[in-house]
């Protein structure tokens, strides 16, 4: 059997948008075994138990590039990165999919090979790369070539993954969004996202509240999250700062206190009883063969 263990990811980090991704210790696996029929599925719910299913497809690319003949496969399903929430659903499927065929056939690719063949599969490199590297990804398009940065994120800070119980669409999320920007909100991002990325690398929280506040997507897509100005409230409250991961509906905090991301969790908890909350980690080392 083969285990594919693959890290949570929360992209855009405000500025970031569309380029930066974060990878964090919330996991989740797919193992691949020899079948006695073309494919089985086991560990998701049965509309997804089909060869449509994105593991099975990423698979089968991983094998068509390694120009080997798709084997008969059981894939196990352990998710616990919740589906369509903004935090690598899709980014997990792709990366654990590639991997099996990878180790299926030893292992031959690079984690290079593995980023274009995944964003081939996804569109866009913001999730994966931090999903297959761990660590800040810092990721863009040169043509079809996709080039990726990586920083180190200092290990004192905390993240909180707030997850509501509802999902925001990413086409409802896209589509919110300003058609044009000006030169000025530009200048912004570029000089706040470059900053972010060290800030993050120094565990400065004082320039990370500084340098995440975004003008281009968070003022419109925090429209599409009813609860976000009370988690904000929450949030800062506790000498933590907010920021939407992905396209939502999961709202991500970071602080340097321990004690201050577990009152996180126990505000939030108290005044949204259905939502979810994890107190997480920066993941260092991505998906990996376990």
């Amino acid at each position: 059997m083969i285990k594919i263990k693959v890290p949570a990811t929360s992209a855009n980090l405000g500025v970031g948008f569309d380029c930066m991704g974060l990878a964090v210790s919330l996991y989740s696996t797919a193992s691949f075994e020899k079948n006695d029929r073309p494919l089985s599925i086991i560990g998701c719910e049965p509309e997804y138990q089909t060869s449509d299913n994105l593991i099975y497809q990423a698979f089968v690319k991983g094998c068509q590039f390694l120009k080997q003949d798709v084997p008969n496969v059981k894939i196990t399903i352990d998710n616990h990165i919740p589906i369509s929430r903004g935090l690598g659903s899709s980014a997990f499927c792709i990366v654990a999919g590639l991997m099996g065929a990878n180790a299926w056939f030893g292992n031959t690719l690079t984690k290079e090979q593995l980023l274009d063949l995944a964003t081939q599969i996804e569109g866009h490199p913001d999730n994966v790369s931090p999903a297959i590297y761990g660590q800040l990804g810092v990721s863009f398009m040169n043509d079809a070539d996709v080039q990726t940065i990586h920083f180190e994120v200092d290990p004192k800070l905390h993240f909180v993954a707030l997850i509501p119980n509802y999902h925001v669409s990413t086409e409802e999320a896209r589509s919110i969004l300003p058609t044009e920007m000006s030169y000025q909100t530009a200048i912004y991002q570029i000089g706040h996202a470059v900053a972010l990325s060290k800030a993050f690398e120094l565990g400065d929280l004082a320039l990370i509240k500084t340098a995440i506040v975004d003008k281009m997507h968070e003022p419109f897509r925090s429209q599409l999250i009813p609860d976000y100005p009370a988690a904000k409230e929450i949030t800062e409250a506790n000498r933590g700062i907010l920021y939407i991961s992905g396209s939502g509906s999961t709202l991500m905090a970071i602080t340097k206190d321990n004690d201050a991301a577990d009152k996180i969790i126990t505000d939030i908890k108290k005044s949204f009883p259905n939502w979810e909350a994890h107190h997480l980690t920066v993941d260092t080392k991505g998906a990996r063969v376990i």
